[in-house]
């Protein structure tokens, strides 16, 4: 198995795995000065995903390594990375450090509360809570101020392959596939508000776990998902 690597923005690079399951898995690497990894993989994955990061830049040169939310094709190759890695260090939101990180990582992590930046060396990265949305108490999502890119997990989330950047509709797909397997994106009065709250990010790439670099309306595509997950709700509780 190899891993598919594309540049989606400036020196962000998508790292695309099929596996023969429904869905395709990204991990994105910033090759910044102090090159950070969003994602790491399922430990089934991670030979190929590293040698795809090995193809930008060493992979002993990580610095950083982030996730939005503790569940395996996240966060389920942590260890592997830090240990070719000497200098890395995950990062994640303070929920999630003080409930899973800390144990589960063979090094300390470094927590970032709601909001806080990282600056990383010529790209500055920004932390966003987002509990439960798309599900886990612990989940978030990772914004480059300097790319204008929201690594945004498992929101649009699609069924099948794809390619790697893409400006057509992601809303439609990520629809179907939450019809088609419900249960996906946790539903509570405030899921439709904090997707609301993403939108209003500068944001000019989606960068989605399951499914393509997204270049088109992305201020859009987050108000229509937010739409989607309110009339969820409210069929919930009719």
């Amino acid at each position: 198995m190899e891993s598919r690597v594309t540049e989606v923005a400036p020196d962000t690079y998508q790292l695309s795995s099929f596996v023969g399951a429904p869905v395709g898995f990204n991990q994105y690497l910033v090759a910044a000065e102090e090159p950070l990894l969003f994602h790491t993989g399922m430990r089934a994955t991670f030979g190929a995903v590293s040698a795809g990061v090995g193809s930008v830049l060493p992979v002993e040169s990580l610095r950083w390594v982030s996730f939005g939310h503790v569940e395996a094709d996240e966060s389920g190759s942590l260890n592997e990375w830090l240990a070719v890695a000497p200098h890395a260090t995950p990062v994640q939101g303070q929920i999630g450090c003080m409930v899973s990180v800390e144990d589960l990582a063979d090094r300390a992590p470094r927590p970032l509360a709601h909001g806080e930046t990282l600056d990383i060396g010529g790209h500055v990265v920004q932390w966003f809570d987002t509990p439960h949305v798309p599900h886990a108490w612990e989940a978030g999502v990772l914004y480059d101020v300097t790319a204008k890119t929201l690594f945004c997990g498992d929101l649009f989330t699609r069924f099948g392959e794809f390619e790697a950047t893409s400006d057509d509709d992601i809303v439609g797909p990520a629809v179907e596939a939450e019809d088609m397997a419900p249960g996906g994106l946790s539903l509570h009065p405030a899921s439709g508000r904090i997707i609301r709250e993403l939108a209003e990010l500068d944001v000019q790439t989606l960068a989605l776990m399951h499914g393509p670099a997204f270049s088109g309306d992305c201020r859009a595509a987050l108000l229509a998902l937010a739409d989607d997950v309110d009339a969820r709700i409210a069929r919930l509780s009719n």
